[in-house]
């Protein structure tokens, strides 16, 4: 996430936030960035877990999910060490439209707490590949209250790093330092993504024993 989204922390924390700030506010205005983006996250949760209870979610069917969630989380991480281009390609949309442009350059110039919730919301509507994997996880959940649980999660785990970020700003601005992050993350992605991939199969497997056992 640092990787990903550490540029837009980085702006708002060069420009909303003043050097004379105390540090209770400055923490205070992160804080309130980052229950902007859970909130985005957690009703996106809700929403994908509401359509994935549309569809009757057999073993076969839950390991088919995690399966394609485990290839996307290897394209993740494998594109976050430059190398394809899979996350390019897969985030560009939003953040071009002409709405967005206008409220994020209205929201960084405003030094309101409340401006700091507001870009979070819309940070969280960013295309990204990590909440397309956990949008599916939600999915799989094939309940809107655990796909919201599920997105939860995802955002608050979020909070530590980029809620460092803003303090740190000066040293993650750092090439090489903040390059170092995103391939250690890069791998943690890919393994994760394996494991992912192998927790699918055992559901598949489990959807062949009752099969059998009937």
């Amino acid at each position: 996430c640092v990787g990903m989204c550490g540029g837009i922390v980085i702006a708002y924390s060069s420009t909303k936030i003043g050097n004379e700030w105390s540090k209770a506010k400055q923490s205070t205005a992160h804080i309130l960035y980052s229950l902007g983006r859970i909130t985005t996250y957690t009703i996106l949760g809700s929403i994908f877990g509401a359509i994935g209870s549309v569809v009757t979610f057999s073993y076969f069917a839950n390991g088919l999910l995690l399966l394609l969630t485990g290839v996307l989380m290897v394209f993740v991480g494998f594109s976050l060490m430059g190398k394809f281009k899979f996350l390019t390609l897969l985030e560009h949309s939003v953040s071009k439209m002409r709405w967005y442009q206008l409220t994020f350059r209205k929201l960084i110039s405003s030094e309101s707490l409340g401006s700091f919730y507001i870009l979070g919301t819309l940070n969280g509507l960013l295309p990204c590949g990590f909440v397309y994997v956990f949008a599916i996880t939600a999915a799989s959940t094939a309940s809107p209250l655990w796909g919201a649980i599920v997105m939860f999660i995802f955002g608050l785990s979020t909070l530590p790093a980029l809620f460092s970020l803003g303090f740190f700003v000066g040293i993650f601005k750092q090439t090489s330092f903040r390059n170092l992050f995103v391939q250690i993350a890069s791998i943690l992605v890919i393994l994760l993504g394996l494991y992912t991939v192998y927790n699918g199969y055992n559901y598949m497997q489990r959807e062949n024993t009752t099969q059998k056992s009937i």
